[in-house]
């Protein structure tokens, strides 16, 4: 594996998207949410002005679940079929690349434009913040734009899984949308219908044994933990330490599944496309 060509592809890769503008748009928008969450979050109860890291956290925790796999989704879906579609993946193939340089090259490409517009977009917040902050709650917010930019690669390296396994761009756009909505949104509901309908002994045992173990299933709800447990109040507001055990919470812990859930799709999209 020559890591001169792969390191050729991503450069290509990212600079493509920052010519685009749609690094600059991704990072706009993560500003301004961070912004209006920080200063308005607590608006409804009738207070206005930045009051609390955790709570603020807390809420872009809930915003970048919803935003992030969104943005890696539909810009990974095509890295491969769109190649194919336009007829240039075969134009690439003829060069003296390999397969896995290529789809390596990919990825890190997107990946660098994914993890530049989330870091730089919260970036401005913490700048904006700092004077606000004591050095404890930088680094939980500093924590929490690590584990976002993790949450974004794992969902694009999902995207490029698909984008090798699909036949056209409709398909890989039609199963990348419907991988969004199953992991933000269907994954909890059918858990939380499994320990409803189980109820009794199997339901007791679902909710205290299987169940931790069940969400890290779920990258978004990986990154929710990741979070929620490294803050004393949100844990207790979220009511996750009644079904999660702290002992599985350990952020290294964590932080090895969400690697996990970026190796483990690129590596099956790697097999299927030497294929």
């Amino acid at each position: 594996m020559d890591i001169a060509q792969i390191a050729t592809i991503a450069g290509k890769e990212f600079w493509d998207r920052i010519r685009n503008r749609w690094v600059l748009a991704v990072a706009l928008v993560f500003t301004a949410f961070a912004l209006v969450i920080a200063y308005f979050g607590a608006a409804q109860q009738g207070a206005v002005g930045f009051r609390s890291i955790d709570v603020t956290i807390a809420s872009l925790v809930s915003l970048v679940i919803y935003l992030i796999p969104l943005i890696a989704l539909i810009l990974g879906f095509d890295a491969i079929v769109g190649e194919r579609e336009r007829g240039s993946l075969d134009l690439l193939l003829s060069m003296p690349i390999t397969r896995v340089e290529l789809l390596l090259g990919k990825y890190f490409g997107l990946a660098a434009a994914l993890t530049f517009s989330t870091v730089a977009g919260f970036g401005l917040v913490a700048v904006v913040l700092s004077a606000q902050l004591e050095l404890d709650a930088l680094f939980h917010y500093f924590g929490f734009m690590l584990s976002s930019v993790l949450l974004g690669c794992a969902f694009l390296s999902l995207a490029v899984m698909l984008s090798v396994f699909a036949s056209d761009r409709t398909r890989a756009s039609g199963l990348a949308i419907a991988m969004w909505f199953f992991f933000v949104l269907v994954f909890d509901l059918l858990l939380l219908g499994a320990l409803v309908v189980s109820g009794g002994e199997l339901g007791g045992r679902l909710g205290s044994e299987l169940f931790p173990y069940l969400l890290l299933l779920n990258p978004a709800d990986v990154f929710r933990i990741l979070n929620i447990f490294s803050l004393e109040d949100v844990r207790a507001l979220y009511g996750l330490a009644t079904v999660f055990p702290p002992n599985l919470a350990h952020p290294a812990l964590l932080g090895a599944v969400m690697f996990a859930w970026i190796a483990l799709p690129l590596g099956i999209a790697a097999w299927r496309f030497r294929k």
